[in-house]
């Protein structure tokens, strides 16, 4: 598991806690948890716990049986477990001595009945979220998770190099993506987190869900999948016609093409999230496509596939070195087809990096 900035993690995260006036926070399972610890923790209906408070006196509550695991995670902060008939919420109590009155941040991710639960056992309590102080943290990629993001884009690279090759009619959605999940694993990702073989007209649903549905000549095929390295996503998208492209796809394709590079282009220190977001979509108003281009230009990766900074309309945010995030412009014409192209950028002191390196064209199988 990589870790930011020589496992200094937790101590920015209290520097931060003190700046916004936030006495501890409060992570259950998910990837602030492993942001801050590393610990990969198993989101079980038993508690596990992140207190970290902005004083430094840490601590990591779990289920007697998760110890081992969470040991062999070195999370840098004493481990709290608790037996099977003990009340976790008054471990926690305990944990929080002396600010049962303070302002706790409360990990996004963590369960309604963990919070609920801690709300009654901490009942002077003010409570936020948690993103208000992590959010900032994670946005801002350390070296070492630039390198992460870096050798996972390499590594989905290498599995749409290979995508063609499964693209033939009569083949299922499903059985491609099931090809698919194997290839992301044989090159180098250590796990899958989704796969989206989308072809035909189940192209212009942008969350397709692959299915039963058979390839055909004449189909637009659009590909988004992904995986993690050390923890760190991957996330790409290319597009696939088999045979003849589709009557009005090309000229669609190159429009696209000119919306994702101007995207990167405009992706910069100092400029606004909304401002990368204008650089796709107004070009491809102009093209005609504006109404097809129904989400935003982009999300940020790292732990997650989906998290700060997001690149989209009203978005103000000022981008700054070691953001990390997609661009991925997408045109859907509902019933015929779809197509979008993903790569990940990562923010630099001149633009920006990018970290997916194939050719945008869409890749033409012969039928």
């Amino acid at each position: 598991m990589v870790r930011a900035e020589d496992d200094s993690a937790l101590d920015r995260a209290a520097r931060a806690m003190a700046a916004a006036g936030v006495d501890a926070l409060l992570v259950g399972p998910g990837a602030d948890l492993r942001y801050l610890t590393g610990y990969h923790a198993l989101p079980l209906e038993r508690l596990t716990l992140l207190v970290a408070r902005a004083d430094g006196d840490h601590r990591l509550i779990v289920p007697r049986l998760e110890r081992p695991r969470a040991e062999a995670a070195e999370p840098g902060v004493p481990l709290v477990d608790f037996a099977e008939t003990d009340d976790p919420f008054k471990v926690a109590a305990a944990a929080l001595g002396g600010l049962e009155r303070g302002r706790l941040g409360v990990g996004d991710r963590l369960w309604s009945t963990f919070l609920l639960g801690l709300q009654d056992a901490l009942p002077a309590a003010a409570w936020s979220r948690a993103s208000a102080v992590t959010r900032e943290l994670r946005m801002r990629k350390a070296p070492a998770e630039v390198d992460a993001l870096r050798r996972a884009g390499a590594a989905i690279d290498r599995v749409h190099a290979r995508v063609a090759g499964l693209l033939r009619p009569g083949r299922t959605e499903s059985e491609v993506g099931r090809d698919i999940a194997e290839l992301i694993v044989a090159e180098g990702h250590d796990d899958v987190r989704f796969v989206i073989v989308a072809s035909g007209p189940n192209g212009a649903s942008p969350h397709h869900e692959t299915g039963a549905r058979a390839l055909a000549a004449g189909d637009a095929v659009v590909v988004d999948i992904g995986g993690s390295v050390d923890g760190y996503c991957s996330d790409s998208t290319r597009d696939y016609v088999i045979g003849a492209a589709p009557a009005g796809y090309a000229d669609a394709h190159a429009a696209l093409e000119a919306a994702q590079q101007a995207a990167r282009a405009a992706a910069r220190p100092g400029v606004t999230a909304e401002s990368v977001d204008a650089a796709a979509r107004d070009l491809l108003t102009a093209a005609g496509y504006g109404e097809l281009f129904v989400h935003r230009t982009g999300h940020g990766i790292g732990l997650e596939e989906h998290e700060d900074p997001y690149i989209v309309a009203g978005n103000d945010l000022v981008l700054e070195p070691g953001m990390a995030f997609s661009i991925e412009p997408g045109v859907y014409a509902r019933g015929r087809w779809g197509m979008r192209l993903e790569d990940i950028v990562v923010v630099t002191d001149g633009g920006c990096e990018r970290l997916n390196t194939r050719d945008l064209a869409a890749v033409e199988v012969a039928a």
